[in-house]
């Protein structure tokens, strides 16, 4: 069950946070951001919220996104990755949506959720990433959308799972050229 008890890092996770650069990484056709490397407290971070329940962390990442996004990264609405329809029921809600609602309350811009899980929702955790870029989770969009929008989600590993998004979104009519994260791993 979600909590909404505050959740706050000690100052010695915060100091063990690998901060990324600025400059976004080239994934799938995409330029994507995160302001973390997804290991040691950002993995934590990321677990708990997913995992735990620990739904006040969606705060302390969106804060993390929105001090330190580069320049033209918080221009457009936010459309969340959608979490599989299953793990959505287990957890009580979906964990990107509960991030780009976070965001969206610091900025001011509007969350679309333009996607849904298509298929048998798999799980890329656990996946070699090799498996997850070969055959990423399929997406569909819920209604005719158009204009910008920038995709947002907890972690990117891979890439694969936004550039799925993207196809998505860009087959229905929008133009979707970049996304926001809290964690990611090192480009490979």
């Amino acid at each position: 069950m979600p909590t909404l008890e505050p959740a706050v890092l000690c100052s010695g996770c915060r100091r063990s946070l690998e901060h990324l650069p600025r400059a976004p990484a080239a994934l799938h056709g995409l330029s994507v951001w995160a302001p973390v490397a997804y290991e040691g407290p950002a993995r934590a971070v990321v677990h708990r919220l997913k995992f735990g329940g620990a739904t006040a962390l969606a705060a302390h990442m969106a804060a993390a996104i929105v001090a330190n996004a580069p320049a033209g990264a918080l221009e457009h609405p936010l459309v969340p990755v959608p979490s599989p329809c299953v793990r959505r029921r287990q957890r009580g809600f979906c964990h990107a949506a509960m991030l780009a609602l976070a965001v969206a309350s610091r900025t001011g811009l509007a969350v679309a959720p333009l996607l849904e899980r298509a298929g048998d929702g798999r799980r890329q955790v656990g996946r070699a990433r090799s498996q997850r870029v070969r055959t990423p989770p399929r997406f569909t969009t819920v209604r005719p959308a158009a204009g910008p929008v920038v995709l947002i989600d907890d972690v990117v590993t891979t890439g694969a799972t936004l550039g799925a998004c993207a196809h998505a979104l860009r087959d229905a009519g929008c133009t979707c050229e970049s996304a926001l994260a809290y964690a990611r791993t090192p480009v490979r």
